[in-house]
């Protein structure tokens, strides 16, 4: 069975110059779900546009994550401004910033860095076996938030990867820190454009969280469910395939702990 794609037709979204914010021109955010920013001045339309979608979780939970491309350079205060507004307590990258052409700018400061509005500091650094975890101070004014920054680089360009272990130890990391910060925001996921590795993450996160409450799952409806908050997600069948064999990684585990 085919799932149609749902992709946007530009015309859908009636705000001038919104192409100047867009890493792929085909790759825009459906207008149902998108997020818009507050705008910095009134009028001033753009300065709410940013390529993100809300995206539903588990039995249609709302605003359970943010699917968004990788920032570019003059959309980096755009994506702090949307952490912040969104109170998001985690964000994942699952992407390198050049694989071939440039995929994604470095977003984050080593230290300290100023984005618009929001300082941003780097308070420690941890690298894991397949990714990096930085843990961040976001502050704006007198208020200050912590923010956990992940950042997957074994993914390989143009292929999936070969054991979907990593990235469902990645996902329970991050389940487990969304647990720890209740009552925040959606968990922010990003690669490059947004809807292909982005989509297997969160597709696999729904799906492990259907496997908990149902003892079964169905990755052809979650997928279906995804592309109606923003088009293309889980891009192709080996994508498909790959969220497959992150589920069944998962039932095992999950037979394996029942037994013990």
């Amino acid at each position: 069975m085919e799932i149609p794609m749902n992709f946007v037709n530009p015309k859908e979204i009636d705000i001038p110059s919104h192409g100047t914010k867009n890493r792929y021109k085909t790759i825009l955010p459906n207008p149902v779900s998108r997020v818009y920013l507050k705008p910095r001045n009134p009028g001033d339309a753009l300065s709410t546009y940013i390529n993100a979608n809300y995206i539903r979780g588990y039995a249609g939970k709302e605003n359970a994550f943010i699917a968004t491309q990788g920032p570019m350079i003059n959309t980096v205060n755009d994506f702090w401004l949307m952490v912040w507004q969104e109170d998001s307590p985690v964000i994942v990258m699952i992407t390198k910033l050049k694989e071939k052409n440039e995929k994604c700018v470095l977003y984050w400061p080593e230290k300290r860095g100023i984005y618009g509005k929001v300082e941003v500091l780097v308070d420690s650094v941890q690298e894991c076996e397949n990714y990096t975890i930085r843990n961040l101070t976001l502050k704006q004014g007198n208020q200050s938030r912590n923010v956990k920054h992940y950042w997957y680089t074994s993914w390989p360009d143009h292929k999936t990867p070969v054991s979907a272990q990593p990235l469902l130890q990645l996902m329970l990391d991050v389940e487990e820190d969304k647990r720890a910060s209740t009552d925040r925001g959606p968990i922010i996921v990003h690669c490059s454009a947004g809807i292909g590795r982005t989509g297997c993450f969160i597709a696999t996160a729904i799906g492990c969280h259907q496997l908990r409450e149902e003892g079964a799952v169905d990755a052809l409806s979650i997928v279906c469910q995804l592309r109606l908050d923003r088009g293309g997600m889980v891009q192709t069948s080996e994508q498909y395939e790959f969220v497959h064999h992150a589920l069944n990684l998962y039932e095992s585990r999950l037979s394996a702990e029942a037994i013990q």
